[in-house]
């Protein structure tokens, strides 16, 4: 079963001293295990096919996709926010999410939504993962599987035209080898919540939106 955290707490009451939950330790060790699959998979398609990933540091247009993580990530990746992040890093991380909040809710079709008016979400914003922060994940060492798993053969400038809609760019060519590899790994995560009575498709979410759950935001919505 999966354990019940709380995450409500103020970054006062976290801290590196909270404890590894039973749920987390599960999560670590699938994603210790899907490196070493995506490594082992890089590594034979490198020697036996020569196909090279074009991905690399700095190159972080993936991170303005929808990210998709199920409760468990989202859980584990507010742990460590509680556990590594300083209260002004917890404080600009609650205000990037906000700001995706808003993005995401303004966009056609969407409900309007509610957010403090100390929120200001200029014309110049650029929607992306709260939690990258200079082009560099801020949490990496538990980025989600989705994360881990995401690789492409092709230019970057193809993945950064997913997001835009003026872009004539062909699509991302996904290396879809490393996702298959890592699967039945993953499916440890999925199994352990429909264990728990979560069905996985009703268990995941955006990455933003489990954040902000998870860390008890209230970036509520307009019904």
């Amino acid at each position: 079963m999966i354990e019940k955290c709380s995450f409500g707490m103020t970054p006062e009451e976290g801290g590196a001293g909270i404890p590894l939950a039973p749920l987390e330790k599960l999560v670590h060790a699938v994603y210790s295990l899907v490196d070493q699959a995506v490594a082992g998979e890089l590594e034979r398609l490198r020697s036996e096919e020569g196909i090279i990933p074009s991905c690399k540091a700095g190159c972080c247009y993936c991170c303005r996709y929808h990210i998709m993580v199920s409760i468990a990530e989202a859980s584990t990746l507010a742990m460590y926010v509680r556990r590594e992040f300083s209260a002004e890093q917890i404080n600009a991380l609650r205000m990037r999410t906000q700001q995706w909040h808003q993005w995401d809710n303004s966009r056609p079709g969407r409900p309007a939504a509610v957010i403090s008016e100390q929120t200001d979400l200029s014309s110049t914003y650029e929607h992306c993962c709260p939690l990258l922060v200079d082009d560099t994940c801020s949490a990496y060492g538990v980025r989600p599987i989705v994360c881990r798993v995401h690789y492409v053969s092709s230019p970057a400038r193809f993945c950064d035209g997913v997001n835009r809609q003026d872009s004539t760019e062909e699509a991302p060519l996904v290396m879809k080898s490393i996702v298959e590899a890592a699967s039945p790994l993953a499916a440890a995560i999925r199994d352990q919540g429909e264990d728990a009575g979560s069905h996985f498709s009703r268990s995941s979410m955006l990455l933003a939106q489990g954040l902000a759950i998870e860390m008890g935001w209230d970036f509520g919505l307009l019904p």
